[in-house]
């Protein structure tokens, strides 16, 4: 059997070279050439799976180690009879934790501000309880939910958008159907939008219409902006990235935790489909350790929302990540490809914390002790 895999897949080498041939390539580097005569493909977004790749090619199984997939063309593996999978959810908590950080490092108190979810699947159910935990109101809109699931508990978009001093997108990007994504949040969002609030965009570039974000920006509509994802990402505008408060290179995603999540679900879905069974139930053994000292004391830190954002920022500051894309935007690819090892908060024991901020800690995912 051969197996063609994205060298940048973490936690992968090794894993199958018991029952296979693996060829590791950078994901631009994955050729029609070079799947000719493979049998399985792993990949990231870098790769675009469609016929062009596959027509000629004896592969049988795709698997994307992301929980997006407009890389994948579905229609048209089916109609070369190639089975392909995703990862649902495989780095939810580390997006939530991307968010915690956001929130955390913006200024002024959080508690009673209200925070619109756009999207309430995997990534913004959690995002909505991270909010909650620092003291927000929290508004979710997510309009195939509601069709499927009832309108209780969803907010109007018009409402959502009145109402919110941040809004955070977290969708799937849809260029059709009965919800469409692309661009939505154009000049009639932002118009909508409260004066003043906070905009955010973690889920893909192109669900943002550049030019009105800009003139929002410029008009002070919005009073800040955060972005990791970008139109046209890995070449950025100048502009857009001069434009946000928060800009960082495609990696709310990126933690350690998360990218095991993403090669496990690729690993189990091959395998299964190859037949190896020893490793249908396939993980990493064991995750790096944090960088940061994984034990927070909090001794002498008074109050809710300074020991919440004292631990959230121990344990990931998105302005170091923002920071380094400033000072290089020409180097987004690498800073993603190379990036750091960061762990989820799950990773992390906080001790000797208020009383009062004990539980937002544990909804946040930290250990508490």
């Amino acid at each position: 059997m051969k197996i063609v895999a994205d060298d940048r897949i973490p936690f992968l080498k090794g894993v199958f070279e018991p029952w296979a041939e693996v060829v590791y390539l950078p994901g631009k580097a994955i050729t029609p050439d070079a799947v000719a005569d493979a049998d399985a493909l792993i990949v990231r977004t870098r790769t675009r799976c469609d016929r062009a790749l596959l027509e000629n090619s004896s592969i049988r199984l795709v698997a994307t180690a992301t929980i997006g997939f407009d890389h994948i063309d579905p229609a048209g593996l089916e109609a070369l009879g190639i089975s392909w999978s995703n990862a649902p959810g495989c780095n939810a908590d580390s997006v939530k934790d991307y968010i915690s950080s956001a929130l955390a490092a913006m200024p002024g108190d959080l508690e009673n501000k209200t925070i619109g979810i756009i999207g309430a699947g995997h990534v913004g159910s959690r995002v909505a309880v991270a909010a909650a935990a620092f003291g927000m109101r929290v508004l979710l809109n997510d309009p195939p939910r509601a069709e499927a699931e009832g309108d209780e508990g969803f907010t109007g978009l018009d409402e959502l958008l009145a109402q919110s001093d941040i809004v955070t997108l977290h969708v799937p990007l849809e260029k059709g159907g009965k919800y469409p994504t692309v661009n939505m949040a154009d000049g009639s969002f932002f118009d909508r939008m409260r004066p003043g609030a906070w905009f955010f965009n973690s889920c893909r570039g192109e669900v943002v219409d550049e030019k009105p974000f800009l003139q929002a920006v410029a008009n002070r509509k919005i009073a800040g902006a955060l972005m990791d994802v970008w139109p046209g990402e890995p070449v950025l505008s100048a502009e857009l990235l001069e434009a946000v408060d928060f800009g960082t290179p495609h990696i709310a995603g990126y933690s350690a935790d998360g990218k095991a999540n993403g090669t496990a679900a690729a690993v189990q879905f091959v395998a299964a489909g190859l037949g190896i069974e020893e490793l249908k139930n396939w993980r990493p053994e064991v995750l790096p350790e944090p960088v940061y000292a994984p034990v927070i004391d909090l001794t002498g830190v008074s109050g809710r929302s300074a020991a919440l954002k004292k631990a959230v920022l121990h344990a990931y500051d998105i302005r170091q990540d923002a920071a380094s894309l400033r000072r290089a935007p020409e180097n987004f690819e690498n800073l993603r490809g190379s990036y750091w090892c960061r762990r989820e908060f799950s990773a992390y024991t906080v001790c000797n914390a208020p009383v009062e901020a004990v539980d937002g800690l544990e909804k946040l995912g930290f250990n508490v002790e």
